[in-house]
């Protein structure tokens, strides 16, 4: 017997909120940077870029909060549905339930005398939990949390449109334009590495993939304002 466990840290714990702060983060910079660059293109007075900027802001987290809750509340009606049937069939037909359980550990390279087995001693602790994480894909880490995913991605949203909106006070009026692609597309690579980081993958390649697709973002935004503005 090995005289200690061997310790093991895993990031997939971390994928739920991960990914709606990453989201949220990323659609605050890259929507309100690109509505301040469309506007300030159209030759608008810095008070009404602000303004826009501001209520950008505030659309921006009520419906990042709406659309997660709504569709993580869909994956999580989803799972219920999945885990009632689950249920109702374990009552109604546990040998079946049982010998479906050993055939799953079957494919994954068990004997069948001992998946057999296996599936006897964890239906018996837990049937519906050996169900549910190994026939539908249910665990602990991947169940459907909407008021997290919600208030995770509108709290991202707020700080990541703060921070292109913080660069409209400071910034001169003739650079205004200028000033908040930069520093935006210096905040989205910022993002991008600390995402990375957080989630174990490779650095770079994120910071590239966040980068590039706000730099288009702002780059269309900013046409579509100057020629409104060109015509107005």
């Amino acid at each position: 017997m090995p005289r200690h466990l061997h310790s093991e840290r895993h990031l997939v714990s971390r994928i739920g909120w991960l990914r709606a702060a990453v989201l949220g983060a990323n659609d605050g910079i890259v929507s309100t940077a690109s509505l301040i660059v469309g506007v300030a293109a159209a030759a608008t007075a810095t008070s009404e870029v602000l303004i826009a900027g501001v209520a950008g802001l505030v659309a921006g987290a009520m419906s990042m909060a709406a659309g997660e809750y709504v569709s993580v509340s869909s994956q999580a009606d989803t799972e219920r549905a999945d885990l009632d049937r689950e249920r109702a069939e374990l009552a109604s037909q546990p040998e079946l339930e049982r010998e479906e359980l050993a055939q799953i550990y079957v494919k994954r390279g068990v004997e069948t005398g001992l998946a057999r087995q296996i599936a006897d001693q964890m239906m018996a602790k837990d049937a519906l939990g050996a169900h549910a994480h190994d026939e539908l894909g249910i665990s602990e880490i991947t169940t459907a949390r909407p008021v997290q995913a919600a208030l995770t991605s509108a709290a991202t949203f707020s700080v990541g449109a703060a921070m292109p909106l913080a660069m409209v006070v400071v910034a001169p009026q003739a650079y205004l334009a200028v000033a908040v692609a930069v520093a935006s597309l210096l905040f989205l690579a910022l993002l991008g590495a600390i995402g990375a980081r957080a989630g174990g993958a490779v650095v770079w390649k994120a910071t590239l993939r966040v980068t590039f697709w706000g730099a288009l973002a702002m780059a269309l935004t900013a046409g579509i304002g100057k020629l409104v503005g060109t015509v107005v």
